[in-house]
C-alpha cells in the first residue's frame, strides 16, 4: 500500500461527514469526541461498577481514603481500563468514521496490497521487535540525561509540581505492578501495554498523524509534531525525550509500512517489556538495575553499539519501504 496514495486518492475516504473539513475543524472535532466518548464511557462504567466490583456505591464514593486496599486497587484498575477504551479506542473508530466513512481503512487495519508490499509482513514484525529489544538500553540512558535536567530558579515552582506529579504517578505504577502471581502479570499486560497499545497508536497516529501531515503539508514534520504530543500527553517531563522519540519512530513505522498493526506492536513490545521486567524484579528473579540497564558508565560502550544496530535498522526499514514511493515526493 502506498501511503501517499492510500491518503490522498482512496475514494473510500471520502464518505465521512467531515472527510472535507479542515484538519484545524478536524482536529477540534476529535478533540470533542474523546471528551464525550470519555465521559460517557467513565459515566456508565461507575453505574456498572458495582456489578463489575461487587461493591456499592458508597464505597465506591470513598475509595480515596488514604489506605490502599485491594478493593482500591481493583477499582483504580477499572478506572483505567474505562479510561483506555472510552478516551483512545472508541473516540479513534468514531473520528475515523466521520473523517472518511470507512473507520478500519483510515486507521489503516486492512491488509495491504501486494502489488506495493516490498517486505513480507514477518519480516517488518521481526525486525521491529528486534529494534524495540535494541533500543532498551538508548532508551534508558535518554531517560537518565533527562532526568538531569534542571529548570532555572525563575521556574523552580514548575519544577517542583512535576516533580510531585511524576512522584504520585510513579506511587501509582508501581502500586499496579506489584502482583504476586502470573494472572497478576497477565491483566497488567493488558491493561498496560495491550489497551495503550492499541488505543494511543489508533488516536496519535491514526488520527493525529494524519491531520498534522496534512495541515503541515509535510510528512516528518507532521509525526513529529504527533510525537511531541504523544509525549506531551504522558504528563511526564522527566521521560519527555525518550517517549518523544518513540512516538516519532512509531510514526516512521507506520509510514514505512503502510500498516496501524505494526506501531501497536511496537509500542506494545516497549510497554509489555516494562510490565514484565517488573514482575521478575518484584519476584526477586532478576535485579532491579536491569531497569537502568544502558544508563550507566560502563555501560555506554553497549549503548553505543545498541544505537548504531537501532540506526542501521531503521535505515534499512526505511529504504525498504521508501524505496520508489511516491509519499515522500
Amino acid at each position: 500500500m502506498d501511503f501517499l496514495y492510500f491518503c490522498k486518492n482512496n475514494k473510500n475516504m471520502q464518505k465521512g461527514l467531515f472527510s472535507s473539513a479542515s484538519p484545524f475543524i478536524q482536529l477540534i472535532m476529535l478533540a470533542f469526541t474523546m471528551i464525550a466518548c470519555f465521559l460517557i464511557f467513565m459515566f456508565i462504567g461507575i453505574l456498572l461498577a458495582p456489578l463489575f466490583l461487587g461493591l456499592p456505591f458508597a464505597e465506591l464514593l470513598n475509595f480515596s481514603n488514604g489506605s490502599v486496599t485491594e478493593q482500591n486497587l481493583n477499582l483504580m484498575r477499572y478506572i483505567q481500563v474505562l479510561q483506555g477504551i472510552g478516551l483512545f479506542i472508541v473516540p479513534a473508530f468514531f473520528a475515523a468514521y466521520l473523517f472518511s466513512g470507512t473507520p478500519i481503512h483510515y486507521l489503516c487495519l486492512g491488509r495491504t496490497t501486494s502489488e506495493t508490499r516490498t517486505a513480507k509482513p514477518s519480516q517488518w514484525f521481526v525486525a521491529t521487535l528486534f529494534l524495540m529489544l535494541t533500543a532498551m538500553p538508548c532508551i534508558n540512558l535518554m531517560a537518565a540525561l533527562n532526568e538531569m535536567i534542571v529548570f532555572p530558579k525563575s521556574l523552580s515552582g514548575l519544577e517542583q509540581w512535576l516533580k510531585a506529579f511524576e512522584e504520585a504517578a510513579r506511587q501509582a505504577t508501581e502500586l499496579f505492578l506489584k502482583v504476586d502471581n502470573a494472572g497478576g502479570m497477565f491483566f497488567n499486560i493488558f491493561m498496560i501495554a495491550v489497551l495503550p497499545a492499541l488505543g494511543e497508536e489508533l488516536i496519535f497516529r491514526g488520527v493525529l498523524q494524519k491531520i498534522f501531515i496534512r495541515w503541515t503539508g509535510n510528512v516528518h514534520v507532521g509525526i513529529i509534531i504527533t510525537g511531541f504530543l504523544f509525549s506531551l500527553m504522558h504528563v511526564q517531563f522527566y521521560g519527555f525525550f525518550p517517549r518523544w522519540l518513540l512516538g516519532v519512530m512509531f510514526g516512521y513505522l507506520l509510514v514505512w509500512s503502510g500498516t496501524m498493526w505494526l506501531p501497536i506492536f511496537a509500542h506494545f513490545v516497549n510497554n509489555a517489556m516494562a510490565v514484565i521486567l517488573s514482575y521478575l524484579i518484584h519476584k526477586e528473579v532478576i535485579s532491579e538495575s536491569i531497569e537502568e540497564f544502558g544508563s550507566a558508565g560502563s555501560d555506554i560502550p553497549v549503548t553505543i553499539l545498541a544505537a548504531a544496530i537501532c540506526a542501521c535498522l531503521l535505515w534499512l526499514m526505511g529504504r525498504k519501504r521508501i524505496h520508489n514511493s511516491q509519499f515522500y515526493r
